[in-house]
């Protein structure tokens, strides 16, 4: 009787304390735009390392561009899904920092955390990991030491340091802060979509080593067109609803389908349509960038 009884307070013990468990891998993955050329991101980890020397600590990317929250809203779509649940991610691209927008934890319904500024920032996550629910930082509790004199570098004295006191089970999800709506600061774009005979869609990101345009249409969608490997497909490019490019490809399963330097629509490691000049910079050849204001229509020849 008395074992069971024990038993059953293990339990309920294990019960109450697996949220906060979840949010203790000891993991931090750190994105911002500050490059590496100067300490910007060693003090950020400086920062955690002080909260607790068994963190580990990676970097999904510092090369964002300088100010563009599309591209980390994108990256932290790309990477954040194949990090165990329990991972906190930081992201910093700021231009805001300073200012009313407010700094928060989001925690996925995959059950990751990302702490950085609501300005845009956590819009493609949101949408396809779900919110489970966000806080909003309390600073009195959650800011490095002294640093209250600092107003310009939210990264390293609030954003590193409430991740780290999440990741190392310091703090729970709940001593952030505040509880805030289920809703995010959001960036508009054009979402994957089949009108008709015509597939439309944005272009997020680009292959940038390559110069390969991707696009967040999915193949599940692409494929309801009924495209065959060799199909001939039209595609046309637009910046903020203008045309910049038409042309036409065959849909191939790689790149040495095709001759060097022709065109091809291919699906990328992220099953989503792309194209791409084999040994080519399709992007730079025909001047083809990308963002929230680039979307792209695609359709059978």
């Amino acid at each position: 009787m008395r074992k069971n009884l024990r038993l059953f307070i293990y339990l309920v013990f294990l019960l109450l304390n697996a949220g906060a468990a979840i949010a203790q891998n000891k993991i931090v993955v750190f994105q911002t735009d500050f490059g590496l050329k100067d300490g910007a991101v060693s003090e950020m980890k400086g920062v955690s390392m002080s909260v607790s020397s068994d963190l580990k600590l990676f970097d999904l990317t510092h090369e964002i561009p300088a100010y563009n929250i599309w591209e980390a809203a994108y990256r932290l779509e790309q990477t954040v899904r194949y990090w165990p649940a329990g991972t906190v991610f930081v992201s910093v691209v700021d231009p805001g920092v300073g200012t009313s927008r407010k700094s928060v934890v989001l925690k996925t319904k995959s059950g990751h955390y990302i702490v950085t500024p609501d300005n845009g920032t956590l819009t493609l996550v949101s949408e396809s990991l779900g919110i489970d629910e966000i806080r909003e930082i309390d600073e009195n509790v959650n800011r490095r030491k002294d640093s209250q004199k600092s107003f310009t570098f939210h990264g390293r004295d609030v954003y590193s340091y409430t991740a780290a006191r999440l990741a190392a089970g310091v703090i729970s999800f709940e001593q952030v802060g505040p509880k805030l709506p289920k809703q995010v600061v959001k960036i508009p774009y054009q979402k994957a979509v089949l009108d008709g005979e015509t597939v439309k869609g944005d272009i997020p990101v680009l292959d940038v080593q390559y110069g390969n345009v991707w696009t967040n249409i999915p193949d599940t969608l692409f494929n309801r067109l009924k495209p065959a490997y060799s199909t001939m497909i039209h595609v046309v490019v637009f910046y903020k609803q203008k045309q910049v490019y038409q042309g036409d490809m065959p849909y191939s399963q790689t790149f040495g389908d095709v001759a060097e330097g022709k065109p091809l629509a291919y699906i990328n490691s992220l099953l989503q349509l792309s194209f791409a000049l084999n040994m080519g910079d399709f992007a730079k050849t025909y001047g083809v960038s990308s963002g929230s204001d680039w979307s792209v229509e695609v359709s059978l020849k």
